[in-house]
């Protein structure tokens, strides 16, 4: 769920971002247009952001399963001398 509401608040601010850009370059607006410009940007940099984030949960979830998977084994070799 919190990646779907990710997904599609980032998608608006993306498309929100185009449109105001585009709305800007055809009305010769510059504000509008680096307005545009700027939500767009922050919403590649939030995608990032969040691709990293889950990155490093892949990696701390894969660490813990090798951690325990290396004490169970040590466990058991302990139970078998």
């Amino acid at each position: 769920m919190k990646d779907s509401k990710h997904k599609i608040d980032n998608t608006k601010d993306k498309i929100a971002g185009k449109v105001k850009e585009s709305v800007g370059k055809i009305t010769n607006n510059e504000q509008l247009e680096l307005q545009g410009k700027i939500q767009s940007a922050k919403s590649d940099i939030k995608k990032k952001m969040y691709n990293i984030g889950e990155g490093a949960n892949e990696i701390k979830e894969d660490m813990a399963r090798k951690l325990n998977d290396s004490i169970d084994k040590n466990k058991g070799n302990a139970k078998n001398k």
